[in-house]
Order: C-alpha cells, then sequence, then structure tokens
C-alpha cells in the first residue's frame, strides 16, 4: 500500500486531472462516495440534505458506464441513505460505516442478540445524556447510536461529548467510539468504511478504485486504498488522501471529468 500524505501537501489540480484520465482506463472501476459533506452540503436537519445536481449527474453517468460500479458508502443508516439519496434501486448502498449493505443479496450478517442488547444499553444511557442537553440530537442506528452537536455552541458540544463519551462507556466498556464532523459516534460492531471497500473490490473485482469523502471516518476508507486508486479529500483536515478539493461544489467537477472519460474510453 502507497505511503500517502498526511497533511495539506496534496497534488496540484493538474495532477488530479491525469490521475483521473489513467483510473478511466481500468479494466473494472469501483466509485466510492461519502455523501454528507461530499455529494451533498450539510444540512441542520439531516432529512434536509440532498446531492448536488451536478454531482448527481455525473454520479448516474458513471453507474450506467461499462464495467464501473458506483456504491455510496455512508454512516448513515441504510434506510435514511436511501431516502435522501433516491438512489436507484440498482445502485449499491452501505450504510452505517459497512454494517448495513444493498448490494446485490450481499448483506451483512444482522446483530447478534447480545449486539442488540448492548446497542439498547448504550442507546438508553445516551438518551439521557440529550436529555441532559438541550439542543443535542441523538440519532439512533443499527449497531449504534450517534450524538450530533452541530445546533449547539463548541463549549456546550464538547461538554455534551464528554458526557456522551462517560455515559457510553459506561454502559458498555467494550463500545466504539469514534469522531467525526460535529458528530461522536458509539457502535459496537467495529466495521470501518476500509473494511466496506476492501470488501466490495473483492466482490466486484474491482482493478481500481476511486473514493471521496469529507469526514475523519472516511480516513479509513483512504488508508485501504491501493496504487492505482485515486482518493479525494473533501474540505479541510489532515488526510491520507492523495488528493483534496476545496468543497462539494469542487469536488462536482472531479465527478464530472471522471465521468466524462470513463463514459467515452
Amino acid at each position: 500500500m502507497p505511503e500517502q500524505p498526511s497533511s495539506t501537501d496534496q497534488t496540484t489540480a493538474g495532477g488530479l486531472e491525469q490521475a483521473l484520465e489513467t483510473l478511466a482506463a481500468a479494466p473494472r472501476l469501483l466509485v466510492a462516495l461519502d455523501f454528507d459533506g461530499t455529494l451533498a452540503p450539510f444540512a441542520d436537519d439531516p432529512a434536509d440534505v440532498g446531492a448536488l445536481p451536478g454531482s448527481w449527474a455525473a454520479v448516474l453517468t458513471l453507474q450506467r458506464a461499462r464495467d464501473t460500479e458506483v456504491v455510496l458508502v455512508s454512516g448513515r443508516p441504510l434506510g435514511s441513505l436511501a431516502a435522501v439519496t433516491h438512489a436507484p434501486g440498482g445502485m449499491a448502498l452501505v450504510g452505517s460505516h459497512g454494517v448495513e449493505w444493498r448490494v446485490d443479496g450481499h448483506d451483512e450478517d444482522a446483530l447478534t442478540a447480545d449486539e442488540s442488547a448492548r446497542v439498547a444499553r448504550i442507546g438508553a444511557a445516551l438518551d439521557e445524556v440529550g436529555a441532559r442537553h438541550p439542543g443535542v440530537v441523538i440519532e439512533h442506528k443499527p449497531a449504534g447510536h450517534g450524538v450530533h452537536t452541530r445546533r449547539v455552541s463548541t463549549d456546550e458540544a464538547a461538554a455534551a461529548n464528554a458526557d456522551a463519551s462517560r455515559a457510553a462507556h459506561d454502559a458498555d466498556p467494550d463500545v466504539l467510539e469514534r469522531g467525526g464532523k460535529d458528530i461522536v459516534e458509539f457502535a459496537v460492531r467495529r466495521v470501518t468504511k476500509g473494511d466496506a471497500i476492501e470488501r466490495l473490490r473483492r466482490l466486484r473485482g474491482a482493478d481500481a478504485v476511486f473514493f471521496a469523502g469529507d469526514d475523519v471516518t472516511d480516513e479509513d476508507g483512504f488508508r485501504a486504498l491501493h496504487d492505482g486508486d485515486v482518493g479525494v479529500k473533501v474540505g479541510e483536515g489532515d488526510t491520507l488522501a492523495g488528493h483534496r478539493v476545496a468543497d462539494p461544489a469542487a469536488l462536482t467537477d472531479v465527478l464530472k471529468q471522471l465521468a466524462r472519460v470513463r463514459a467515452t474510453r
């Protein structure tokens, strides 16, 4: 696996364009995309987000291209991801960081009875945290829970996150805690977007992978990339991705180029 940049020394726009031209020649291409903050700008209400029209048009073009598969890989629960994307039935979806799958019958195993009990225990503890911190939203997911702090001040977010961490670990010492943009998640299954990308690569026999994401949890996806793959970080922050764009609107141009060269190869 290649050694990749660790901060802001990503390649120039010209370098990314060349990388996309090379990538588009792969016999079988997997295009894996985060949704929130990548295809879609953030919103206070997660139900109100939508993919930028130009990006979504490019995604649909890629989905139709020969020997190409698009997979949306998100931290959202699968049902929520399907609802906000309105993805066509043939498009593969991976939710909850890799726990939930809609990929041609390749479903992830359901939670065990013990895991389900752990999820319920952690959720009850976090609901009490939410009651103590007005404006903090507790999102219940199939394999865990998210503590959303986008609507509160920085100080209140820090206090709520510390409270949530204590409560979750008291409820379940083995809980997996991971931070993101205005969210801390607590899960019972140690699955990452990197695990999902590796599994998708094997299932689809992909010769190369394009992955774009914006959040801390997307770093697991960038870590899973091989030589010849292309990773694009959307926005600021340290990253293992080889390339960076400023925001979801800038990613639109990247996806349009990839769709154009892949569809006409």
